[in-house]
């Protein structure tokens, strides 16, 4: 099969089958195969793995990821390209193509029945409006996870890798770095995508941890915790939790419970690290316990 990661062959696909994008899935094609390459590498694709691709268009990356694995199930959500992808993906005995929305395909089922239960690898070059509750909805789920490995935004990429006291350092960063090990694979321009999107992208790697990055007595409360240190980013810490919807302590509990983690009570939450708001959590679930009848 010819591959498709060139723009006059993907052109061509386009055009005989009559295929219009929709802006409500947010379809960019890559055609770029050096990209498609180091997107295999960064996932560390072998012959013994099953993968789940996210959004396969017309299988570009497919291809790709058909003859580096064992097996593929790819997942698109738009009908009208099932047609192509039956075509593109002919000669590929091993992948299966399934018209239906990834945050309603019941992905634990998928891997007891095509890899006995064991971790897989997740590939995809996500649409961008909804990268977050694709990725979060599969660290926080109960499904065997070894990596993921996906093209998104360059600015969410960053936000997911970054440290405290930068600029992208936010929620999403804490989130994603309690669940896994970030690593930006490469940084990918406008002009490998038909058509070309408006903002830049970036392949960013995500290795499932063994066990979360930190031990707390109340997951749930840390990160309404570090939900609400970013809302009101500019503020302190202790006016951020004080007036945070979904909290409910005093600001002399809040001052206090930052004492006693070592920090200053005119300290911003985008100073913290991942272990000194887990250690600020556990200070406060105990003024939870103490206050409760």
């Amino acid at each position: 099969m010819e591959k498709l990661a060139n723009p006059q062959k993907t052109i061509e696909i386009i055009q005989r089958n009559d295929f219009h994008f929709q802006k409500r899935y947010g379809q960019n094609f890559l055609i770029d195969a050096h990209v498609l390459e180091k997107i295999i590498a960064a996932a560390g694709i072998t012959p013994n793995d099953f993968v789940l691709e996210v959004g396969p268009g017309i299988g570009t990356l497919t291809q790709y990821l058909a003859e580096a694995a064992r097996e593929v199930v790819a997942v698109e959500i738009d009908r009208d390209l099932i047609p192509i992808l039956e075509e593109t993906l002919g000669e590929y005995e091993n992948v299966t193509v399934l018209n239906q929305d990834i945050l309603k395909v019941d992905i634990a089922a998928l891997a007891r029945e095509k890899n006995a239960g064991r971790p897989i690898k997740v590939v995809g070059n996500l649409p961008y409006y909804i990268t977050t509750p694709i990725v979060m909805g599969l660290l926080e789920s109960d499904v065997p996870l070894e990596s993921i490995t996906v093209m998104v935004q360059k600015e969410v990429a960053l936000r997911m890798q970054a440290g405290p006291g930068t600029k992208d350092y936010g929620a999403l960063s804490l989130a994603v770095q309690y669940y896994a090990h970030p690593y930006l694979a490469a940084n990918v321009p406008q002009n490998c995508f038909i058509p070309r999107p408006g903002v830049g992208s970036a392949v960013i790697c995500l290795t499932r941890r063994g066990k979360p990055a930190v031990t707390v007595k109340d997951e749930k409360l840390l990160f309404s915790i570090i939900h609400a240190s970013f809302g009101q980013r500019r503020k302190t810490l202790v006016n951020g939790l004080k007036n945070a919807a979904e909290l409910d302590f005093s600001k002399e509990q809040i001052a206090e419970a930052l004492r006693k983690t070592g920090l200053s009570e005119t300290v911003r939450g985008e100073t913290l690290t991942l272990e000194q708001f887990a250690r600020l959590a556990d200070e406060l679930a105990w003024k939870e316990v103490e206050e409760t009848p």
